[in-house]
């Protein structure tokens, strides 16, 4: 699935099939590292989905699109510039597509505001943001399988340093007044998010 949306983004905008099939095995190599366990496709998939909800409100769907498998082309969790670098590949890749600077631009602004996840002026980086926490406010099972992943990612590091660092986490999104800048995924998500990061939070 994830594959067909890329390649007709694609060719909306360039048709050598041969560049399309090489930049989504891009794409895909780097979703599929062993050392990832959340940032993978199956995260893209689940950010899809979601997106697919407020297409009909979104201002550029293209750059969602784009925003979409380039925010985590770069993960390394040993890394805090994994957002500016994933951002820069974009930009790099979106060039060489021949895409207008306008959306390269935008497309790059959505892809570093995923760093902190702020509210913003521009409505399509607002959807984007709540989208790319969605998995706060699934079912219990799923978020599970989230933090569990994460983990994972952060193998390296010994409980006594992971655990401090993830409550800090946990204990900044549980003090927001509202996770979610949008109101069709706050009135969603908002609740289930609250009560599963708390949860986890007493876990720890």
């Amino acid at each position: 699935m994830l594959e067909q949306v890329y390649l007709d983004i694609l060719d909306k905008y360039n048709t050598d099939y041969a560049l399309a099939i090489k930049l989504w095995k891009e794409v895909e190599i780097n979703h599929s590292q062993k050392k990832r366990h959340y940032h993978t496709l199956e995260h893209l998939e689940n950010l899809y989905r979601q997106l697919l909800e407020i297409k009909d409100g979104a201002e550029d769907w293209d750059c969602l699109m784009f925003s979409l498998f380039y925010h985590d082309i770069v993960y390394n969790s040993l890394k805090k510039d994994n957002e500016e670098k994933s951002a820069s590949l974009a930009e790099k890749r979106m060039i060489e597509i021949g895409l207008e600077a306008s959306i390269i631009q935008k497309t790059v602004n959505i892809i570093l505001a995923t760093k902190k996840h702020l509210i913003s002026a521009d409505v399509d980086t607002n959807y984007f943001i709540d989208a790319d926490l969605s998995i706060l406010g699934l079912p219990w099972s799923s978020y599970k399988k989230y933090f569990e992943g994460v983990r994972k990612e952060y193998a390296i590091y010994p409980d006594m340093i992971y655990k401090p660092g993830r409550k800090k986490v946990l204990q900044h999104f549980l003090q927001m007044d509202s996770i979610y800048k949008t109101a069709h995924f706050r009135e969603k998500f908002e609740a289930q998010a609250k009560a599963n990061l708390q949860k986890e939070l007493d876990f720890l």
